[in-house]
């Protein structure tokens, strides 16, 4: 067997991850997407297959960098309000393969302290 790449390391642990992790009407899945340059969130309801609300750090004709940690808190106090909008209070969280540390622990930490429990 070949080795696998970092990347196709992390996919093959996201897909063990979804098999257990559906997100429902009263507690959808938030996804996060973790690049070099961004940080992007997803609150999906696998159900419908719909997305429900999706915001990213990643912005038209903007080349400064937002792959830090101040820019995945700053983008959990973005959508948590446009969560709230959309009456989602409590959700299940996908970290999408990636370990539960530094921009993904600092994004859901701050989701917590919004006020959306998982």
């Amino acid at each position: 067997m070949a080795n696998l790449s970092r990347n196709e390391q992390r996919l093959k642990k996201h897909l063990k991850i979804r098999s257990h992790i559906k997100g429902t009407a009263e507690r959808p899945r938030v996804s996060v997407f973790r690049s070099h340059r961004n940080f992007s969130v997803q609150i999906i309801d696998d159900t419908k297959g719909l997305t429900l609300v999706s915001l990213s750090t990643a912005k038209k004709g903007d080349t400064t960098y937002h792959g830090n940690i101040s820019a995945a808190t700053e983008l959990a106090k973005n959508i948590a309000p446009l969560m709230k909008k959309a009456n989602i209070d409590k959700v299940v969280f996908d970290r999408s393969g990636y370990l539960y540390h530094g921009r993904v622990k600092a994004f859901a930490e701050q989701l917590r302290a919004e006020g959306i429990s998982f």
